[in-house]
């Protein structure tokens, strides 16, 4: 089959949008160098094949041919989720077009904007955690200043008091005091600059791994899968043992008393966190196959409080986040059930461009 008539195969590769001809059985007669790209499969391998069989859950694709086939103007389905099943990679959102050509045939467009809605995403998370900080500050303020002034009246009252007996419900008000300071002052994270230092963030990790295990219930398996290029970090290594820790305390008590968590480290060039663009970063993943996050938190599971477990303080995340921007650094996560991943992001340079 022709590709698209009038346009050579040399200039449609040269394209950057994926283009994928497709007959009226919904079988690919062509398509270009960057839709070979997009499902990780050659012209050989496809052609002649019903595209469906390339994606994981072809419903939306299903969907969108057979509006087009009905319709005389081209067919828009903007951040449509496609996963490709020849890749490893987390689900690719992407803008189709799809337009009638001859008979039932439909060419499909397919730009990949996978990496603009992270950008946009983390970009947001960023602005939010800026937002949480501040309000996180201001609630601090107006709860420790009457937690003290609660702490010293018991004080002052048990000095006051007969016996043993009552004085236990002062020490009560006191101790309780206390742990609400305490929680205040983990949300507000530490009140110092990181004191920065290279480190091998190996290191770091097994450091981590050693304490998971010791936590970890005995059906728990920990898998180490370590990039050994991987350069040194300029880290706090007090403040990114807690980060990493409580990424890895987060995947321990996902999967419970059996499962598995993998604890994965790679480098990535020329990757992106927020807007800002690195030569090259740490990316650090804490996978586990537990029942995933739930829906109705997901948007706001790096605020402080938010929680599933019903013994959950909602502030392991919230801190961790926290620490890691502190860094240059951000926590991302994408979830379904079987499969959780908890992403660390680390520039391992100074530079980086905008």
């Amino acid at each position: 089959m022709a590709a698209i008539p009038g346009v050579g195969a040399p200039q449609l590769d040269s394209l950057s949008t994926a283009l994928v001809v497709i007959d009226g059985n919904d079988i690919v007669g062509y398509l270009n160098a960057a839709a070979q790209t997009l499902l990780a499969a050659g012209q050989n391998k496809v052609v002649g094949q019903p595209l469906l069989a390339f994606v994981r859950d072809p419903a939306p694709l299903t969907a969108l041919l057979r509006r087009a086939r009905t319709s005389v103007e081209p067919i828009t389905h903007r951040m449509l989720t496609l996963q490709p099943v020849m890749r490893d990679d987390s689900h690719l959102v992407v803008d189709c077009i799809a337009t009638l050509t001859d008979g039932d045939t439909v060419l499909l467009e397919i730009t990949d904007t996978t990496r603009q809605q992270r950008i946009n995403r983390e970009t947001a998370l960023l602005a939010q955690l800026d937002g949480n900080r501040l309000m996180v500050r201001q609630l601090a303020h107006e709860i420790k200043n009457p937690l003290g002034g609660l702490r010293g009246a018991a004080q002052l009252l048990e000095r006051e008091l007969p016996t043993d007996t009552v004085r236990d419900y002062t020490r009560l008000i006191i101790r309780e005091a206390d742990r609400l300071r305490a929680l205040v002052d983990n949300l507000l994270g530490p009140g110092s600059l990181p004191s920065k230092a290279a480190i091998n963030p190996h290191e770091l990790l097994e450091h981590v791994y050693r304490l998971l295990a010791h936590d970890a219930a005995a059906g728990v398996e920990l898998i180490r899968d370590y990039d050994p290029s991987l350069p040194a970090v300029f880290v706090d290594r007090g403040q990114m043992i807690q980060t990493l820790l409580n990424l890895g305390r987060n995947a321990v008590q996902a999967v419970g008393a059996h499962g598995r968590v993998t604890i994965r480290s790679r480098a990535i060039v020329g990757a992106t966190i927020g807007a800002r663009r690195h030569r090259i970063v740490a990316r650090i993943d804490f996978e586990d196959d537990g029942p995933g996050v739930p829906i109705d938190i997901a948007d706001k599971i790096f605020y402080p409080l938010v929680t599933s477990r019903p013994e959950g303080t909602g502030l392991g995340l919230a801190v961790a986040q926290d620490l890691a921007t502190r860094h240059g650094g951000l926590i991302e996560f994408e979830s379904r059930p079987g499969r959780t991943v908890f992403t660390l992001l680390l520039p391992l340079e100074g530079e980086s461009h905008g």
